[in-house]
């Protein structure tokens, strides 16, 4: 999955010489976290975090505060005056788990996407938990077995073979390294149908050839190690 396909589009930016007054209504009104800052062609050439524009503003403890009069301080900062330069940026055909990565890596909110150095949108923390749920199966619901893999080549084909033999219709299936056992990894796998057998059934047939780690049945989680 791509960021084409997960990011927002139509952004709120702000030009060089907005006014950081402006943008801190802006911020105040809309919820926004972040603004990409275009040049007058609608190149990136920084971003505006929300932390930035809250240092930005004078203390509320320190009345009549100069800044706040009309002519000077505040009136006359500009989003150029305190944007982070050549901020992170994606391209909208990068794939979302490398978006991830950046942003855990980077602990930001939302990253500019840029294609051929125009802004074309943003890719947020939400969009790509979005992401994840779609991916995981999460958001369609449904029953999740957690099942440990050991490595052997083309065990998790064999998985999946072996739940259509049993009538189960999967709808989703999601791998991850086990954060335990190096060399392992962990199949999340959402089923919307489960045939003729009972959900217990199918995790003891399951059993017998796989090592389970949990299933989660409308909400309820049951541990299996």
């Amino acid at each position: 999955m791509l960021v084409r396909d997960w990011m927002t589009v139509n952004v709120m930016s702000l030009g060089v010489n907005s006014s950081v007054l402006d943008a801190a209504e802006i911020l105040r009104e809309k919820n926004i976290r972040q603004f990409p800052v275009i040049d007058g062609g609608g190149r990136l050439v920084g971003i505006v975090s929300d932390r930035d524009l809250r240092d930005a503003m004078p203390s509320k403890f320190i009345p009549g505060d100069f800044a706040m009069e009309h002519g000077g301080g505040l009136y006359t900062l500009t989003a150029g005056d305190i944007m982070t330069l050549e901020p992170i940026s994606v391209a909208p055909d990068m794939a979302m788990t490398e978006v991830a990565e950046i942003l855990v890596k980077h602990k930001v909110g939302g990253l500019p996407v840029v294609d051929a150095g125009q802004l074309c949108g943003i890719i947020t923390q939400a969009d790509v938990l979005r992401f994840l749920c779609t991916a995981s199966g999460s958001a369609q619901g449904g029953i999740q077995f957690a099942i440990r893999m050991d490595g052997r080549r083309g065990l998790l084909a064999e998985l999946l073979c072996d739940l259509r033999d049993l009538g189960v219709v999967f709808t989703s299936v999601f791998t991850a390294h086990d954060p335990v056992q190096t060399g392992f990894s962990n199949a999340y796998v959402t089923v919307d149908e489960i045939g003729d057998l009972s959900v217990e059934a199918v995790v003891g047939r399951l059993q017998e050839k796989y090592e389970m780690l949990f299933y989660v049945n409308e909400g309820v989680t049951v541990d299996l190690m």
